[in-house]
């Protein structure tokens, strides 16, 4: 993955953790959740408009 470690993914995780606080982190996953969600609906979208054409 990378090439990274699991001290540099452990160092990473507290750098977003003293970023965004404990308490913003489930909605920042949520959101990001979403929002990969709706770009693969969105990149499927144009394959089937293509496909139509």
């Amino acid at each position: 993955m990378l090439g990274l470690g699991m001290g540099e993914l452990v160092v990473i995780l507290l750098i977003v953790v003293l970023i965004f606080g404990g308490k913003k982190l489930p909605q920042l996953g949520s959101s990001l959740g979403e929002s990969i969600k709706n770009f693969k609906k969105g990149i499927k979208g144009e394959d089937n408009d293509d496909k139509k054409s």
